[in-house]
């Protein structure tokens, strides 16, 4: 990783190098297999070139990172995050698969320093939601673009969507209070929730063109009995939070029903829960 530069999102940076970061360092490969359609549906919507220069936003433990170096075996990939550990896990797998035209850079897409006309696309698979200014963030990204550049994101719809969340939440909440997922228009896993607000984020930071295309898929949990599932869910730091500072009756309670509403979803290669995302694409309007 290069030299750290200026973090204005200092409260994400510290969730995602702290209590989310490990978690998803804990579980690098079950979060990539959860979200392994929408990785595959970005990829085939993003259209990258054998000797395209490709920026990753939000790129977390590399997975995508290191499929568009592979897609792009003429050009480069650099993958941006704010979680050191899990940028180390990232680093760690470009070179165990042998790929060095993926690096890795810790920092803020909203205010890093990337150099101009540089990149032919950027790409994000949930990584561009926790913004804390994300009309600033895009077009510090837009600038870094080639005049002919594009981008390329997938994010989430709004949670009741989202049966891997209404479900579980749906079975928790009957027991223990639900956390706030931030204030409207704040940093957070649903502030790209609504299309209207993308169109108006991305056109206010000088993009154009934007698509914003439905797409649902089932997603593949961590676990191939409801015990280990069960574990996963309950090192989340959100269950943490949620299950800590509930009565230990009530926590019981809702694992317990957590455990009943997914039993009878198990199939014979574990648990799939649906997920819905927006997939978004747009070019370098200029300006």
């Amino acid at each position: 990783m290069s030299t750290r530069h200026e973090i204005v999102n200092v409260e994400q940076e510290k969730a995602w190098t702290e209590t989310e970061g490990r978690h998803w360092v804990e579980y690098a490969d079950g979060y990539d297999a959860m979200s392994r359609r929408f990785g595959e549906a970005l990829l085939d919507a993003a259209r990258i070139g054998k000797s395209d220069h490709v920026l990753d936003i939000g790129c977390g433990c590399g997975a995508m990172t290191i499929a568009a170096a592979r897609q792009a075996p003429g050009g480069s990939s650099l993958g941006i995050d704010l979680s050191g550990p899990m940028l180390e896990v990232a680093e760690r797998r470009a070179d165990d698969a042998g790929i060095s035209n993926a690096h890795f850079v810790k920092g803020d897409a909203q205010v890093h320093p990337f150099d101009s006309e540089t990149f032919d696309i950027a790409i994000s698979r949930f990584g561009v939601m926790f913004f804390a200014d994300p009309v600033a963030a895009f077009n510090n990204i837009r600038r870094s673009f080639q005049p002919s550049g594009r981008l390329a994101f997938v994010c989430w719809q709004e949670m009741f969507q989202n049966e891997w969340i209404a479900l579980i939440g749906g079975a928790l909440a009957s027991h223990v209070p639900l956390p706030e997922f931030g204030e409207p228009g704040g940093p957070g896993p649903f502030s790209l929730a609504e299309p209207q607000r993308i169109e108006e984020i991305l056109g206010a930071a000088g993009f154009s063109n934007v698509s914003i295309e439905n797409r649902k898929a089932p997603m593949q949990f961590p676990g191939s009995t409801t015990d280990e599932v069960e574990t996963f869910l309950r090192d989340m730091p959100v269950a943490q939070d949620m299950l800590g500072k509930a009565e230990p009756e009530a926590a019981d309670r809702a694992l317990a029903a957590v455990r009943e509403s997914l039993e009878p979803r198990f199939g014979p290669d574990g648990l799939f829960l649906d997920g819905a995302a927006w997939l978004v694409t747009a070019v370098n309007g200029g300006g």
